[in-house]
């Protein structure tokens, strides 16, 4: 296997992993929402948390569609055959 090779490989990991992880990172965000929506008025702590986990998701998903970018940026710039991930249609 050559070098192109080997980085296609790694590439089509991350094709696969990119949605996985991005969506991971909308339900923390979604859950996160969810215990503040219902914590409003009540436990303090709950709400702290609820805003917490609003901003780690956010967070999460920033630094996913940065690293999407630069890798779409650095495969285009070196010739690489990346292509964005799409969902399956029926």
């Amino acid at each position: 296997m050559d070098f192109q090779g080997l980085i296609n490989v790694f590439l089509d990991l991350i094709k696969v992993t990119i949605p996985v992880v991005a969506s991971m990172t909308l339900l923390v965000f979604f859950w996160g929402l969810v215990k503040f929506i219902f914590a409003v008025g009540g436990d303090e702590k709950a709400v702290a948390d609820g805003k917490s986990l609003m901003i780690w998701g956010l967070l999460a998903l920033f630094v996913m569609v940065a690293i999407w970018g630069i890798l779409r940026f650095l495969t285009g710039e070196f010739g690489f055959d990346f292509v964005l991930p799409h969902l399956p249609t029926r």
